[in-house]
């Protein structure tokens, strides 16, 4: 696998792939900048060795260039984390962008405008893939979070870099961290999986159950298990037409000798609100008019077990609707565990949206071996999909 270590870029331009689709306020301020911290070490190895750096990316989903999505908003919060002072050009391609990366000297920085402001990059359009390739001499994916496209920036760029391209250290720990996890764990391996839906998770619980030991089935999901099994679960969430599925997860899992845990008490609500009235009762007799809205105390104690006994952990998935206090409980207490198990040793790979909120928001973000930071990418790594923007580098 080559990454931005295998080259020199003395007196090189990098045209690097970064990933700053960061989510903006209506002020149009940054909220969280870690997809830019993230692609900090990339861009200071080649500014380090005498190169210069031109960064790609796109902002949100622009139907026409909306100056909302524009990068010159991020531009300085950029130069403010690198430490050097970002040059914005407003293009990516054309005349103006081709006179901005030939006047870069090295140990410069230049920032494209947003890549999907031409609707080519998502077509993945083979001349817009040409017409970006002619502005740097090598090219460096470091952007995760888009690896799953066949984008004209992320996949189809690279067949004009025939020898001359690479993983930045961001994508390339990525591809470690999710490898370490499915094809060279430490035993017992253990899944943790939550969020809403059964359906949206099949692939991934059908690709793992080869890969773990040990399987923790949590969130909304868990509500459609319970039913199938003939559980009463009162107004909660759960997938009807996919009851027959979850019978059928368990079976398999049976059959490769994988323990399935699933919450046996929830914290129920008799509304979907933070001023609901609450009680802990078992999971499979949760009463008319009320939902399962977390994972309750016993749960928590036994999944804890389960944790401990791991060592290696993937947490896809909270347990509960963790954006309201009230129901963040076994969420909070799951970041605990793992951050304990993991102290102990064990590695831990955090990912999807909803987990990685979890971990930045009650602070487990330093105690996890490694978070992800992409979703869809990282689900299907997890699916056993071979990525277009990683296959586009390999080949």
């Amino acid at each position: 696998m080559k990454t931005v270590d295998h080259f020199n870029f003395e007196n090189k331009k990098a045209l690097i792939r970064v990933d700053f689709n960061v989510p903006l306020d209506d002020q149009l301020q940054i909220t969280d900048d870690t997809r830019i911290e993230a692609a900090k070490p990339t861009i200071l190895k080649i500014l380090e060795d005498g190169g210069a750096a031109i960064l790609m990316s796109h902002l949100g989903r622009p139907k026409a260039q909306e100056d909302e999505f524009s990068m010159k908003h991020i531009c300085n919060r950029v130069s403010e984390i690198i430490g050097v002072e970002v040059i914005f050009v407003a293009n990516c391609v054309g005349e103006e962008a081709k006179q901005a990366a030939a006047n870069l000297e090295m140990g410069q920085i230049l920032l494209l405008e947003n890549l999907r402001y031409h609707k080519e990059e998502t077509q993945g359009d083979v001349a817009f893939a040409k017409a970006l390739s002619e502005l740097g001499d090598i090219y460096v994916n470091d952007a995760f979070g888009t690896a799953h496209r066949a984008h004209a920036s992320t996949t189809i760029i690279a067949q004009f870099f025939p020898e001359k391209k690479c993983f930045g250290k961001l994508l390339s720990k990525e591809i470690e961290s999710l490898d370490r996890v499915l094809n060279h764990s430490e035993k017992p391996v253990l899944a943790i999986l939550g969020g809403a839906k059964v359906s949206s998770k099949i692939t991934v619980i059908e690709n793992i159950l080869d890969k773990v030991d040990a399987l923790i089935i949590g969130g909304g999901m868990a509500y459609t298990f319970i039913k199938a099994q003939g559980g009463k679960v009162g107004d909660s969430i759960c997938e009807d037409d996919k009851m027959e599925l979850a019978l059928d997860i368990l079976k398999m899992a049976e059959q490769k000798n994988v323990t399935v845990h699933l919450p046996i008490d929830v914290l129920a609500a008799d509304d979907f609100s933070e001023t609901a009235n609450t009680k802990t009762v078992a999971i499979h007799e949760i009463p008319d008019g009320w939902q399962g809205l977390d994972a309750g105390p016993g749960s928590v104690q036994i999944f804890d077990a389960v944790v401990q006994n791991a060592k290696t952990i993937l947490w896809n998935g909270p347990l509960g609707v963790f954006e309201m206090t009230p129901f963040s409980g076994a969420t909070i207490a799951l970041g605990n565990s793992i951050a304990q198990a993991t102290k102990n040793g064990a590695f831990s790979l955090v990912g999807g949206g909803d987990s990685v909120a979890a971990v930045k928001q009650f602070g487990f973000e330093d105690k996890v071996s490694y978070v992800s930071t992409g979703g869809g990418a990282m689900l299907e790594m997890l699916e056993g999909k071979t990525l277009p923007g990683i296959a586009a580098i390999l080949e």
